[in-house]
């Protein structure tokens, strides 16, 4: 008789089935061989994609449609065998959820009409769940195609990223606007982040019961506020969806990956609990030192050393990976893979990272 156990979402899952390995390093294991999967693994540097994307008239279009959605997130899995798979959407369908105008400009990425503080009152939670379904149900055909090794990841943008863009109107590497607006008046943005908490609580519950194992919070722009400002707008509201989802949803692993913020990850880890803290490309590999042995490491590999490749891409990829050996680890990139990056220096990673064990 097979043997059952609780999954991450508090599904139960049979144990007869291969293991999947990002998730038992997620549990805290250290593995001779770590997994391996990109952020942005599913993008424009894969024709195939491209071929899909043509499909739809527009991102949120193409995001907002399941048949097009399963394909291009197991494009990847089947050319490259990632140990993961995340789910094809974006971090901005939510504040276009709560009722936010967003669009997307050909070359440019994303604009939204900027959200003054006093009108954060406007926006609603109401329809969040309905209007992000073409998500769950894109998530529930995925597991339902991966490979029962490959873990299936869920996401969502971190309130204070989020809250970048919905009160600027679109990102920037300083987010001089966004702080602005939040050291001038920080009670509204304080009712802006907490509308935001319980949306990305929402989200990540419902993809987790839609079949992902494990769901990453991407605050992209965290590296930007100081350090009042990361622990107001960064660690605090990432510790209350965490401890949302695990009130729900007892047991589930929670990776954070909060770009840029250097010296500030032990707290971090700390303060909010995640199972594993992505590391950017500008971290330097002895920050991990300050994490719980238990916490377990993804990153952080330069996205312009995949695109440049060869020799210094080898050396790239192993100094990382004796970096971090012995602890619990997800080989990655420190952010996502670029459009102009070549398929064979994926392969070539994969291959390099595999042949550790």
């Amino acid at each position: 008789m097979d043997s059952f156990e609780e999954g991450a979402g508090g599904r139960r899952e049979d144990t007869a089935t291969p293991p999947r390995r990002l998730m038992q390093v997620l549990a805290g294991e250290s593995l001779e061989t770590p997994p391996i999967w990109l952020m942005r693994q599913a993008g424009r540097f894969l024709p195939e994609y491209r071929a899909v994307r043509s499909q739809a008239p527009n991102f949120l279009a193409f995001c907002y449609n399941p048949d097009l959605a399963v394909e291009v997130t197991l494009q990847p899995i089947r050319r490259f065998g990632f140990d993961a798979s995340i789910i094809f959407s974006d971090i901005l369908v939510i504040p276009d959820a709560l009722g936010q105008r967003v669009r997307f400009v050909e070359g440019e990425g994303p604009r939204l009409d900027p959200l003054a503080l006093a009108d954060v009152g406007q926006l609603s939670l109401e329809r969040l769940e309905r209007h992000l379904a073409p998500v769950y149900e894109a998530l529930r055909r995925v597991r339902a195609e991966l490979p029962p090794e490959v873990t299936l990841l869920g996401f969502a943008g971190a309130p204070w990223t989020l809250a970048t863009y919905m009160t600027a109107g679109r990102g920037s590497p300083d987010q001089a606007v966004p702080r602005r607006i939040a050291y001038g008046d920080p009670e509204g943005f304080d009712r802006l982040i907490a509308l935001l908490v319980e949306a990305v609580s929402r989200h990540l519950i419902a993809q987790l019961d839609a079949g992902a194992d494990a769901v990453q919070i991407f605050d992209s722009w965290a590296g930007a506020l100081d350090q009042t400002g990361f622990e107001a707008w960064s660690m605090a509201p990432t510790a209350a969806i965490v401890e949302n989802v695990r009130r729900a949803r007892p047991g589930a692993r929670i990776i954070g990956f909060p770009r840029g913020a250097g010296a500030y990850i032990g707290a971090y880890a700390a303060t909010t609990g995640v199972d594993a803290v992505g590391l950017d490309w500008s971290t330097p590999f002895t920050a991990s030192r300050q994490l719980p042995d238990r916490v377990a490491v993804q990153g952080n590999l330069d996205p312009m050393r995949l695109v440049a490749g060869g020799r210094g891409l080898d050396a790239a990829v192993d100094r990382i990976l004796d970096a971090f050996e012995g602890r619990p680890f997800i080989f990655n990139l420190g952010h996502g893979v670029t459009p102009e990056t070549p398929i064979e220096n994926v392969e070539r990673v994969v291959a390099r990272v595999r042949a550790r064990g």
